[in-house]
């Protein structure tokens, strides 16, 4: 009986690596629709990012603790991702109709986030197999499976999103005022 539940453990843990390039084409194919632009929507979406940004930032002051510079590089790929939520912004094809407002980020850029997270998750996985060597090495796993790197890039995602959540709740605003 334990043999088969090691089994399907085993099965399960190779099953979601051998998913996550579906994921990574799922997650582009919806960063790029069209969407409609409703005012609830990016209010939600700023208010659970802001504090998906605060928790994160938390957790990465903590970390910084073990990982040295952890928290640097948290806040920088947070400033980075805002820029880019900029960038983004500038980019994103808007269309005004009488009486909604729809946006298409830009492909490119939700390309480059998305390789930025496929390139993170290879790293991680290559960088936690080398650590294991870590303790023999006399240095910590944790700051040798590069933590303080998947800090930065996810914070880059964060600070595009919280960002780019932002700028899309301002255009809805100022559409529904202009409706008016």
């Amino acid at each position: 009986m334990p043999l088969i539940v090691v089994a399907l453990v085993l099965l399960a843990m190779f099953a979601a690596i051998a998913l996550i390039p579906v994921s990574l084409v799922v997650r582009y194919r919806t960063g790029t629709m069209r969407r409609p632009s409703r005012r609830w929507v990016s209010t939600l979406n700023v208010v659970m990012l802001t504090v998906s940004a605060l928790f994160f930032l938390t957790v990465a002051a903590m970390t910084n603790v073990w990982v040295p510079r952890a928290f640097v590089y948290a806040m920088a790929g947070l400033g980075t991702g805002a820029v880019l939520g900029v960038i983004g912004l500038v980019s994103t094809r808007w269309e005004t109709g009488s009486r909604t407002l729809h946006f298409t980020p830009n492909r490119w850029l939700v390309l480059v986030l998305t390789m930025v997270i496929a390139a993170r998750v290879t790293y991680g996985f290559w960088r936690s197999w080398h650590a294991w060597r870590a303790p023999v090495e006399g240095t910590s796993w944790l700051v040798a499976s590069g933590a303080a790197g998947s800090l930065a890039a996810g914070a880059v995602v964060i600070g595009y999103y919280l960002t780019y959540s932002i700028g899309v709740r301002r255009r809805t605003i100022v559409h529904a005022a202009r409706k008016q």
